[in-house]
């Protein structure tokens, strides 16, 4: 066995630092991961600060609730999957014919806002999912809640919505569409 020196020390950091530096060159010409091109026809993918709107799996609205019984029944009532439209790539459900109707004719008059994110997590800057359950109907706007504490806390204060009106356009634009 060799004895340890002070030249075989530097031989072996230069033998080190040469594998390292092979190491980083090979790595500078490997194409990067956002270099990696998509299939035709496959839309982008989001970036890792975009938020996701919807559930993908099911792409449904509300959870299948009827978005105009909120304000013709005035509670959360299942929609039926013989009452389906598809509006902007999410399917929504009706209660009845009617419903569906009045939808199409006017959906943003029937549109959560916030597109459905609970409103206190707006104003926090974060995207939080909602129980459909959890709703209040405040002026003409649908807003749902992730929970009966988040609705209660929200509407004991008239200026929540004012700052999650001011705070949703920057969350909005980290969405992916």
């Amino acid at each position: 066995m060799k004895a340890f020196t002070w030249q075989r020390a530097l031989t072996l950091g230069t033998m080190a630092g040469a594998l390292a530096a092979s190491l980083v060159a090979a790595s500078a010409n490997a194409p990067s991961p956002s270099a990696v091109a998509l299939p035709d026809g496959l839309p982008a993918l989001p970036s890792l600060t975009q938020t996701m709107q919807s559930d993908m799996r099911t792409a449904m609205g509300l959870r299948g609730f009827d978005p105009v019984a909120y304000r013709v029944d005035g509670r959360a009532v299942a929609g039926q999957a013989k009452h389906e439209l598809l509006h902007e790539g999410i399917v929504w459900r009706f209660a009845s014919a009617a419903n569906l109707a009045a939808f199409s004719d006017a959906p943003e008059a029937y549109l959560p806002a916030f597109a459905g994110f609970d409103p206190t997590g707006v104003v926090a800057g974060a995207a939080i999912e909602t129980d459909p359950r959890q709703f209040a109907i405040v002026g003409s706007r649908l807003l749902l809640f992730s929970s009966a504490e988040s609705r209660s806390k929200f509407l004991k204060n008239a200026a929540l919505l004012d700052r999650a009106e001011a705070a949703w356009p920057a969350l909005r634009h980290t969405m992916a569409r």
